[in-house]
């Protein structure tokens, strides 16, 4: 048990709403690619030895989400995390009535927090043993939540902090710097460099052309829980930010860690579609026009996470990503394929990219 572990359960002991409690030992509740952790923590009436006492440490060690008096404590030193921002989203969200963790409790000095706990299915956990039907209305429940975010944020969205040119371009620079320089160590020549600066402007044109709404910056499989609510719960929302209107769609639809036939996909973006339009978000005849712009979107981000990815693994020794960068630059060069001026990339990817990392497998 090291010292921060030890300032964890102290301050959790010292609460005054588990006085007189019985708390079973924190256990790891997630993963997460920064430098937060979670524990689930289970909190009873303080009976030593009872039956009751030992069936919930039995269901805590097999994660059931369902065990009653269930928390979630985030651990975020504030030398590398702040809290503050997901304390003030969380109460935004919750305003807008989505599903995410109430902030029960908070340790600002210590960079502490304890929260509502949504439990451990996230969609993907669940996607290998459920249904089509059940697929489906996931999706279409997560879509919903989506628009009910873009159409009440759409107030507050000016608060955030703006998804503009030199963040887009700074998030498509992680490409280029860490999975193509650092990770595949490849250099790009002269011509090739006038290239990928052109289509990262083509990307940024088409990101910044977009409506402007809340953007939640992380909406897909991992952040979004399974719940006895029939609404998703909706995690890992800190960084979000004001910007394009597709990105959060793309981020669900075109998951990093998932993949659906393409029918499928474009059957859930037509949905999502007619629901902004019903939200008056889009009008009907932008169809064409938001399929371009989500697909490129969608370059946009896997441009940036497949440089997180290799980022992960250099930086923070987090070589469990890496299996995630072929789906990524499986997307780029499908997307990319329909539109001329992806074509330089395309073929970057194609010929020097993947050669490259079938060599280093």
């Amino acid at each position: 048990m090291n010292e921060r572990f030890e300032q964890m359960l102290d301050w959790l002991m010292h609460l005054p709403c588990f006085a007189d409690k019985k708390i079973s030992p924190p256990l790891p509740a997630s993963n997460d690619a920064s430098f937060r952790r979670y524990f689930r923590v289970v909190v009873g009436d303080k009976v030593e030895g009872t039956e009751r006492g030992q069936e919930e440490l039995s269901l805590l060690k097999r994660g059931d989400s369902g065990v009653e008096n269930s928390y979630i404590i985030m651990d975020a030193p504030v030398e590398l995390e702040d809290c503050r921002p997901f304390i003030r989203i969380s109460e935004q969200l919750l305003s807008m009535g989505l599903h995410v963790p109430k902030v029960l409790a908070q340790n600002l000095e210590q960079g502490f927090l304890l929260l509502s706990d949504l439990g451990n299915q996230t969609y993907l956990s669940v996607m290998a043993s459920a249904s089509e039907a059940e697929v489906d209305r996931l999706y279409q429940s997560a879509l919903t939540a989506l628009v009910t975010l873009q159409s009440k944020g759409k107030k507050i969205a000016h608060t955030l902090l703006d998804y503009d040119a030199h963040l887009l371009n700074t998030e498509m620079n992680l490409f280029s710097d860490w999975l193509v320089g650092t990770h595949l160590n490849i250099t790009l020549d002269k011509i090739e460099q006038q290239s990928w600066q052109s289509v990262k402007e083509t990307l940024q044109r088409s990101a910044l052309a977009q409506p402007k709404v809340y953007v939640h910056r992380d909406y897909h499989s991992r952040n979004l829980m399974v719940t006895k609510q029939s609404v998703p719960g909706i995690l890992d929302f800190q960084d979000a930010v004001q910007g394009a209107l597709t990105y959060d769609a793309v981020s669900l639809l075109r998951d990093c860690y998932i993949a659906w036939p393409e029918e499928q996909v474009i059957e859930w973006q037509r949905a999502y579609f007619l629901q902004l339009c019903a939200a008056n978000l889009m009008h009907k005849n932008e169809w064409s026009n938001f399929q371009k712009s989500m697909d490129l979107m969608g370059v946009q981000r896997h441009l940036k996470a497949s440089g997180i990815f290799a980022r992960l693994n250099h930086r923070d020794g987090k070589d469990g990503y890496l299996k995630d960068i072929p789906l990524t630059l499986d997307y780029i060069v499908k997307v990319g394929a329909k539109y001329t001026e992806l074509n330089d990339l395309v073929r970057l990817i194609e010929h020097s990219l993947l050669p490259r990392m079938s060599d280093l497998t």
